[in-house]
């Protein structure tokens, strides 16, 4: 692919160039990942390393409870992890009813009745097991240090840290672990998370054992029990991440994977299905007419996640089926190029997220994303081990009258899932791992970037950076304020009702791109972290 390195969009880092590098939202997760690989370690010791570093150096976005999945590349073969967490055996219909009334739609949005089972930390475990060089209990040592020395906090992570406070202060855990100072912290301050290192030793030194049927397991148990929940020892126990063939769609020459559902990277591929039937590239990179067209895919593509995606042995149609060509065709037919309009779900059958991304000079690339969810997830946190834990289990639906039964909540019943990792191949080779983190924004970032790299010719950094749009419902579009604002008047004019919005953090998401160049050990890898987070791509 011959980029264009021109940078016509306002930018505060530009493409890293290098053999062996890892991309993240934090400067000393990205810099935990090269030390693994500076002291012997591959693509999949840098993302474990990486990715405990992340959990303690951007909290608002991650955690010791939360869960991950991973696309890699091992030098021959692509492979998927789901390490998405199953519902209490406690959780049913039923149990939200007598709690929360009849009126509740879902799961509450924080406190412990929003907690799944963590799967992040089997995720590494199982990574580690399988692909990594390195002892596992090496992989966190950067982490410990960090949690125990402590590091000060930057920009991205103060702003979200501040405003999350005023909602989260009183649920049980949070002011103790994380409001030590009775306030947020202030930029340039120094915070320490001395229990979460306590708990990152006794997971290195078990392999993980320690968490899900341990000391940590059991602390876990208890706290659920004092804040009025039903998470148990047992589930914790019972828990098994899952292998998975990601999902495969072709667009522009390449292909683009995604984790199959309960995740809802398939939006991305039905989008620029639909996408690939038109002649996107001969229209200018940022005109009306080009973001409207990417606008509608997008919309096409989330009337029927949002009908159909859940755990797969639930879902009433097959993502085969959802991506099916013909069926994407037909759906392309519906988009008005004059007007928005606000579809719903076809038929077709036939008849608070950190994404980090690694890659190393033997070929091994790895793209990992784990989430606590809406920021600091539930909000809840166990004190003893600093396990801040997500609010997965706000994904299901309770009500058996709902429009997703497929969704409806279960014992052992995995959520529809936000976070999404994503690779690209061509011909079968490897040529990138990349994500987009926040919320639904995920598949449209990934559409947007993509569009940007395989249409326009774009590079990474530069795709990056360009002004994002973000779909929420009906006819209603975010936009960032550095879009241009011809391009923002033109699709009101046809109908988007279009908000402009300064928060590029909150609304936009923030993406991590690792592009490999040709051979490892001599082109090597063109590097991207999005400027909307504290993040660095770094590399040698």
């Amino acid at each position: 692919m011959n980029f264009n390195y021109s940078t016509p969009y306002p930018s505060t880092r530009l493409p890293v160039f290098a053999r062996n590098v890892v991309s993240t939202s934090h400067p000393l997760a990205a810099q935990a990942g090269l030390r693994m690989m500076q002291k012997g370690g591959n693509a999949v010791d840098a993302a474990i390393a990486a990715a405990a570093a992340m959990m303690i150096c951007e909290p608002v976005s991650n955690g010791l409870g939360s869960d991950a999945f991973a696309i890699l590349w091992d030098g021959k073969e692509l492979h998927g992890l789901n390490a998405s967490g199953r519902a209490p055996q406690g959780w049913t219909p039923e149990y939200f009813k007598r709690k929360y009334g009849d009126g509740a739609k879902t799961p509450p949005k924080r406190g412990i009745d929003s907690v799944t089972v963590p799967g992040a930390v089997a995720g590494w475990v199982a990574l580690s097991e399988r692909f990594g060089k390195l002892p596992f209990a090496d992989l966190l040592e950067p982490a410990i240090e960090i949690a125990e020395r402590g590091y000060l906090i930057p920009v991205v992570v103060q702003q979200k840290w501040a405003a999350a406070t005023p909602e989260l202060q009183g649920v049980p855990g949070f002011a103790q672990s994380f409001l030590p100072w009775g306030r947020a912290p202030q930029v340039g301050e120094l915070f320490q998370f001395k229990a979460a290192a306590r708990a990152l030793r006794a997971i290195a030194q078990s392999k993980g054992e320690a968490y899900y049927r341990g000391e940590i397991a059991q602390a876990l148990a208890t706290f659920a029990a004092e804040c009025g929940g039903v998470l148990k020892a047992s589930d914790l126990a019972a828990y098994q991440p899952e292998w998975v063939l990601p999902l495969a769609k072709n667009y522009r020459g390449h292909t683009l994977h995604e984790i199959p559902p309960n995740g809802q990277g398939i939006a991305a591929q039905m989008a620029l299905g639909i996408l690939d039937k038109f002649d996107l590239g001969s229209l200018p990179v940022d005109s009306v007419d080009s973001q409207h067209l990417q606008i509608e895919a997008m919309k096409l593509a989330f009337a029927d996640v949002y009908r159909y995606v859940a755990e797969p042995s639930a879902m009433q149609v097959t993502p085969e089926q959802m991506l099916d060509d013909a069926y994407l065709s037909s759906r392309a037919k519906l988009i008005d190029m004059k007007k928005a309009q606000d579809f719903k779900a076809g038929n077709p059958v036939k008849g608070g997220t950190i994404y980090l991304t690694a890659a190393d000079e033997n070929g091994m690339m790895i793209s990992f994303i784990q989430s606590n969810f809406m920021g600091f997830g539930s909000g809840c946190v166990e004190p003893t081990f600093g396990i801040s834990l997500q609010n997965r289990g706000h994904g299901f639906n309770v009500d058996p009258a709902g429009n997703n039964t497929a969704n409806l909540v279960a014992p052992g019943k995995r959520p529809i899932h936000t976070i999404i990792p994503a690779f690209l191949t061509k011909d079968g080779q490897p040529v990138m791992s990349f994500g987009v983190m926040g919320g639904n924004m995920q598949p449209q970032g990934h559409l947007q970037t993509l569009v940007r790299m395989l249409d326009y010719g774009q590079n990474p950094q530069t795709a990056c950076d360009a002004p994002r749009w973000r779909y929420n419902a009906g006819f209603e579009i975010n936009v960032e304020a550095t879009m241009n604002p011809a391009t923002v008047q033109g699709l009101s004019a046809r109908g988007h009702r279009m908000e402009v919005i300064n928060d590029s953090y909150q609304d936009f998401g923030a993406g991590q791109f690792i592009w490999r160049a040709g051979d490892p050990k001599v082109q090597g890898y063109v590097a991207a972290s999005d400027a909307r987070r504290d993040g660095q791509a770094a590399g040698f």
